[in-house]
């Protein structure tokens, strides 16, 4: 299974959004809350500007897309 990261802020309806659906897949995810200094300097190095930001492996998805993020996740890079 690759490594995925989610980079989110608590305000952010799509973030939840994305916690949840991994939640209900059983997916194991490490939360980044950008709102913190040492988030806010990992979150910068993605390059995004906003929020959700997921990195699923080396492949950073920017925004909440189920079936990009499924397809990341079976994708062998």
């Amino acid at each position: 299974m690759k490594r995925i990261v989610l980079f989110s802020q608590k305000s952010c309806s799509n973030c939840k959004d994305a916690q949840q659906y991994m939640a209900s897949k059983g997916y194991s995810y490490r939360l980044v809350d950008i709102s913190s200094p040492k988030g806010r300097k990992e979150f910068n190095s993605t390059g995004a500007r906003s929020v959700p930001v997921l990195r699923v492996g080396d492949q950073v998805l920017i925004g909440w897309n189920m079936t990009k993020f499924e397809k990341a996740l079976k994708s062998k890079d």
